[in-house]
């Protein structure tokens, strides 16, 4: 998943280092550079990757203010798990220096509550080879001409918690702004969502996640919501099996009416939206018992999981076919270990079964 907007890197092993060179590029001092090193630290999980501009979330020009957004978001989010978990996340600050901008990568891996938790923004441009010009196109920018490749600006923040106990859902989120130039002219859009895969069904966390996330559009449309969960349970299908791949949430792209700033402020909000909508599922069931038969049925849904991220999440197949493409980034998503089990079938009547109900045939949930 993005940053599935993770396009042509070099990974950095050492924040620090990457600021450092970054700055220096820039024309800093050592005394701005440590300045700004520290205030970036304070605010963000690592140096903001635009360097030595205001991200200001009220004013200015969009790429700015989303980068402000993203950074926030991973910041909140990252300590919010860690305050759970105990452990600290790993912090990859990497840089594009050939065609510009960079990301940060955050991945909590074997900690107490979570198995593998990442949390990922990148701020990149450069060019969309045609192949990607050929999907957006297909997606409807028709004004995008075809065959030639074209300057693109695209910025992102992109997680997937997969935690310990089976009893605690997956989440899955991300929320995009993306700039296209063709023939002189700026198509812009913004898309994102945030979704649940529960392994074994509560209708309590599932009616919690929903309303938490119908609050979130309700401001901005009243039909947001409903339109955005109909758009989720019809994107995030495995369809050679015929199931879901959780219990749904919200999901859109290419919005670019009324305004960008009202694109902007529903984005913000969305993203708000995701740790009361999230963490409070974590705490009710993070010390759950359960048997090794729950832990392989999680693995079971686990591999349905990579199934649904290989086969035909758009944004993973967008990275493979963009040259140079940080794959570690890209594959943030997968879990560190999953199943496949032939001809696997759970009783009708038995958890498991229910679950699966519900995965063949979405609900509404609020």
């Amino acid at each position: 998943m993005f940053a599935k907007f993770s396009f042509t890197v070099r990974a950095c092993g050492v924040a620090g280092c990457v600021a450092g060179a970054a700055a220096a590029v820039a024309g800093w001092t050592s005394a701005e550079q440590n300045n700004h090193v520290m205030l970036a630290s304070s605010a963000y999980m690592a140096q903001q990757i635009t360097p030595n501009i205001s991200l200001d979330s009220s004013a200015g020009d969009m790429r700015h203010r989303m980068e402000g957004l993203i950074l926030r978001t991973q910041k909140d989010l990252c300590d919010a798990l860690s305050k759970i978990d105990g452990k600290e996340f790993r912090v990859d600050r990497w840089l594009r220096p050939n065609e510009g901008g960079g990301g940060i990568s955050c991945v909590l891996q074997d900690g107490k509550v979570f198995e593998k938790a990442g949390v990922n923004i990148s701020v990149v441009k450069g060019v969309l080879p045609p192949e990607a010009v050929k999907q957006m196109r297909a997606r409807g920018h028709s004004a995008l001409k075809e065959g030639e490749s074209l300057p693109f600006f695209a910025c992102g923040v992109s997680s997937v918690i997969h935690p310990r106990n089976p009893f605690v859902p997956t989440l899955h989120f991300n929320y995009r702004y993306f700039e296209v130039i063709s023939d002189n002219q700026r198509i812009w859009w913004f898309g994102g969502g945030t979704d649940l895969t529960p392994y074994y069904l509560d209708e309590t966390d599932a009616k919690h996640f929903h309303s938490t996330l119908e609050k979130a559009c309700r401001p901005h449309n009243p039909s947001f919501y409903q339109r955005f969960k109909k758009t989720c349970d019809n994107y995030f299908v495995i369809k050679f099996r015929g199931e879901r791949r959780g219990v749904g949430g919200i999901f859109f792209d290419d919005m670019d009416q009324p305004s960008a700033d009202a694109c902007y402020q529903f984005v913000d909000s969305c993203a708000k939206s995701v740790i009361p909508s999230y963490i409070p599922i974590v705490k009710r069931h993070y010390r759950d018992p359960y048997t090794d038969r729950h832990r392989q049925w999680q693995l079971l849904r686990r591999g349905r999981y990579v199934e649904f991220n290989l086969v035909y999440d758009r944004g993973t197949k967008f990275g493979f076919n963009t040259p140079g493409a940080r794959i570690e980034s890209i594959l943030m998503s997968l879990p560190l270990e999953a199943r496949w089990e032939y001809m696997h079938e759970p009783e009708p009547n038995s958890p498991e079964g229910k679950m699966m109900a519900v995965l063949k045939n979405p609900r509404d949930w609020i």
